[in-house]
């Protein structure tokens, strides 16, 4: 017998109780109960000096941000994502930066992160004070247990590397411990889709051969090794940033979907039922993506 995982809420007086949001997570991850609290380097002062500069990058792409009135009041939610565009993801930094204008700084906002991205130098800090936090579940709980709002991109490298033929499809490689968070801590989660990211460069393959041959996954997590191509270099690895095309980028925030309202915490080790859930969220999302595809006349220019 099939499973539908439905429970799709609208939300009302959105803006009106936004300010009963707080600042800040600061728990402590289970994983390491005497380590720093998860998130508490996120400083909105920070955010607000570096929003004008971020908002300047993100205009490049003549962004276009829908949906905030579906967004539940206040957390915890798990926001869950497609990702695009290659060594240099637009999609983040226009969510994030229409997030901040429309919610404001303070309310507790985090974004899951690879570990290899806190490991540049002199990057990790500051994606911290951005909000950034390492991608791990005790990392999420710990976020989610204390009201915070979790942004998560489950494709991860395969998806922001999926070749140019395949740049208005959600894939998420069959990843679902986001949909096992979600059950397990009746987090409802609110789907976003973004189109035109994928179009600020040309990626011709994964690579995932050559990253196998190379043990990247052993050595780095890394599933990929691809190919791309773009301004100035030409054709180049995807370690190699690109000068991204000016393609338009549409992002949509979709009705929310609780599914502690059909399944308890226990679900979240039902394969069944966490297959399902995950099936009906990418089909949800992909709807999204081929209707935003429809609105697009020609390629980058929207």
């Amino acid at each position: 017998m099939a499973i539908r995982c439905g429970g799709v809420n609208q939300n009302e007086g959105v803006r009106a109780a936004r300010s009963a949001t707080r600042g800040g997570v600061g728990t402590r991850s289970a994983a390491d109960p005497g380590s720093e609290p998860v998130g508490s380097a996120r400083d909105p002062e920070f955010l607000r000096r570096a929003r004008p500069w971020l908002e300047r990058f993100a205009s490049y792409f003549r962004p276009e941000v829908r949906g905030f009135d579906r967004v539940p009041p206040t957390g915890p939610m798990l926001v869950v994502g497609n990702h695009s565009g290659g060594q240099l993801p637009p999609d983040v930094p226009i969510l994030l930066t229409a997030w901040w204008r429309e919610r404001g700084e303070d309310e507790p906002l985090y974004t899951m992160m690879h570990s290899i991205m806190f490991a540049l130098p002199a990057v990790g800090s500051y994606l911290s004070r951005g909000g950034a936090v390492e991608a791990g579940q005790s990392n999420a709980e710990a976020i989610l247990a204390d009201g915070g709002i979790l942004m998560d991109f489950p494709g991860g490298d395969r998806e922001v590397f999926r070749p140019w033929s395949e740049r208005n499809r959600i894939d998420f490689g069959g990843h679902m411990g986001f949909i096992r968070l979600a059950l397990r801590t009746g987090t409802p989660v609110v789907p976003v889709v973004s189109i035109g990211a994928h179009e600020s460069l040309i990626v011709l393959t994964r690579g995932e051969g050559i990253a196998r041959r190379l043990r990247l996954d052993k050595l780095f997590r890394v599933s990929v090794m691809p190919l791309v191509v773009g301004p100035p270099f030409g054709l180049v690895p995807g370690g190699i940033p690109t000068f991204p095309l000016p393609a338009k980028v549409t992002v949509e925030l979709l009705d929310p979907v609780d599914w502690s309202e059909q399944f308890g915490p226990e679900s979240a080790d039902d394969e069944q039922v966490v297959r399902a859930c995950y099936d009906e969220l990418v089909e949800r999302m992909q709807a999204a993506m081929d209707r935003l595809a429809a609105e697009r006349r020609y390629p980058i220019l929207g």
